[in-house]
């Protein structure tokens, strides 16, 4: 059945089709409903949800037809001669386009509860910026060439910066400002290797393997080459938070919650991501990126931004931060498996998209109701937090688990594949690599379920994991911020209730009972989802749509050279 289904999508074909543009003109109409309905809140958020669901149907109805063969294809128009406008369902674009879609929905529920649980204001605004956010990730997904992708990728950025901002605090516009900086010089980047590749080419639509002639032409002129690429995979990877470029994305962490979620799990780094996969298999192919020797460089700052990014999320205090930490890590993981160009690295590589986005964004969403319903926000506020959110702590230790490559855990499968995929490329340093990301990820990630579950506030002793230097300081009267700096006060003055408290957490008063369902349904959904891929990963779907992308890519070819 599998190779079947290789063959299959190897040989898609292409029919004109409204539903690639129609999944983008629901976002556009419930924008207008959503502000329509600032007074109505029940009827904003009932906008909200309906828009979502609407989204992952029209997304989930095209999948067998890729599966089958059929791309779907929507053609808007001509921008410039050469450049058209147009949208396409393929199967790499329906991998982003159903984790995006189908995480929204839980989002959005999440979200209501979120909202109202923390009071938080400007929730019109936020429903709103959250629906076009996911839609421009979806634009991102469908686009059929470098131009209409770009443009998406920026609509994103900008939808998404209301969201970072969300509060109007100083600290949120500085943060916004910041995100912003990042990732408009991101795009321009890709901007300028778009250019590139159009003057090389003469063509800048994605085609399986890579754009015709530009492997003649790299081999020609490989120096041109290896800066467009550099272009395109630079400007991608500022939002995957790539190392040296990760900065905004610790600072982004001031968002609510739910915002966290969309950009570290469902939308913004995957988008970036999902860029450079796109730039590897759809722009150069993969024996092109080997034949100028750009996977080596990528895969090098990848392999140092695993371990530096965690060794990082060792001295948070904040939980966000710490996740916001692990997410840089775990992003490269993605760009890991591009850059090794093999087969089986390109299957890990993909695979990590959804394994990383249901696990990651089932730890936001318990970091959120920890802080709708305890207030908590500091792993040193955490002691026997377990005894008053079983559920939810239950859901942040598989989500944990998952990433470390625990087996039978989602993490595990894209993990094994990319073990395999550095096999194949013959290189010892990236098995060392994932080995030592995964005991990092133990290390900073089972203090939190340890002290959770076993701890009392007697025992712990209210410090990070290690002690300097990258242990931060152990004193309790450290807070730490979200961008991983911290403020010389006592949590008591910056408006926190003294945590955890002296008598202990009490138990939820009734089964189920810790936080709204609007809450525990969601994280309840993405916990199953982490346990669904790692226990069967080759009876869900993005397995078969991966497996029809790497047969179709070329990589083969990068083994048998």
């Amino acid at each position: 059945m599998v190779a079947m289904t290789e063959l299959v999508l190897a040989n898609a074909t292409t029919v004109e089709s409204i539903r690639p543009g129609l999944v983008l003109v629901v976002p556009l109409i419930a924008l207008g409903l959503i502000f329509l309905s600032k007074d109505r809140p029940n009827v904003r958020e009932a906008w909200s949800l309906l828009a979502a669901v609407s989204m992952f149907a029209i997304v989930a109805s095209m999948v067998p037809d890729v599966l089958e063969g059929t791309v779907h294809q929507t053609t808007i128009g001509t921008f410039v001669e050469g450049i058209d406008l147009v949208l396409r369902a393929d199967a790499l674009g329906m991998v982003f386009a159903l984790v995006s879609s189908g995480l929204y929905v839980l989002t959005a529920l999440y979200s209501i509860g979120y909202m109202r649980g923390h009071h938080e204001p400007f929730q019109t605004r936020f429903f709103a910026m959250l629906c076009a956010s996911v839609g421009a990730a979806l634009g991102v997904a469908f686009a059929a060439n470098i131009f209409v992708l770009l443009v998406f990728y920026e609509v994103l950025t900008l939808a998404t910066y209301p969201l970072v901002a969300h509060d109007e605090s100083h600290e949120a516009r500085v943060s916004g400002y910041k995100y912003l900086a990042y990732a408009l010089s991101g795009g321009l980047a890709v901007f300028g290797g778009m250019l590139a590749i159009f003057w090389l080419a003469g063509d800048i639509t994605f085609t399986r393997g890579g754009i015709e002639g530009l492997s003649t032409i790299a081999a020609e002129d490989p120096w041109v080459a290896r800066a467009a690429f550099a272009l395109l995979a630079g400007g991608f990877a500022v939002k995957a938070g790539v190392m040296p470029v990760h900065a905004w994305l610790p600072s982004a962490m001031v968002a609510p919650t739910p915002v966290s979620g969309l950009l570290h799990a469902v939308a913004v780094v995957k988008a970036g991501a999902f860029g450079v996969a796109r730039t590897v298999i759809d722009v150069f192919g993969p024996e092109t990126v080997a034949e100028i020797g750009m996977g080596v460089p990528l895969a090098i700052l990848a392999g140092a931004t695993i371990v530096i990014s965690s060794l990082f999320a060792l001295r948070q205090d904040n939980l966000k931060a710490r996740l916001a930490y692990s997410t840089i890590a775990q992003l490269s993981y993605i760009v890991l498996g591009m850059a090794l160009l093999t087969p089986m690295a390109l299957t890990g590589g993909l695979l990590h998209i959804p394994a990383h986005a249901f696990a990651k964004l089932t730890l936001f969403l318990c970091a959120g109701a920890l802080y709708v319903q305890l207030e908590v926000k500091y792993i040193s506020e955490m002691p026997g937090v377990a005894k008053r959110m079983p559920v939810t702590m239950t859901a942040f230790a598989v989500g944990s688990l998952s990433m470390a490559g625990i087996p039978l855990l989602a993490g595990f499968v894209s993990k094994w594949h990319l073990l395999w995929g550095g096999a194949e490329a013959g290189t010892l340093l990236v098995p060392a690599v994932l080995v030592t990301s995964g005991a990092l990820n133990i290390a900073y990630f089972w203090p939190i379920i340890y002290t959770a579950f076993f701890e009392t506030a007697d025992d712990h002793g209210g410090k990070p994991v290690l002690d300097n230097p990258f242990g931060g300081r152990s004193e309790k009267s450290m807070a730490y911020r979200a961008d991983g700096g911290h403020d010389d006060h006592d949590h008591d003055d910056h408006g926190h209730v003294e945590l955890p408290p002296s008598d202990g957490w009490d138990r939820p008063t009734g089964r189920l009972q810790e936080t709204t369902p609007f809450m525990l349904v969601p994280l309840m959904s993405t916990m199953t989802l982490v346990l669904l891929f790692g226990i069967a990963p080759d009876h869900m779907v993005f397995f078969d749509l991966i497996n029809g992308i790497v047969e179709a890519s070329g990589a083969e070819g990068v083994i048998d050279g």
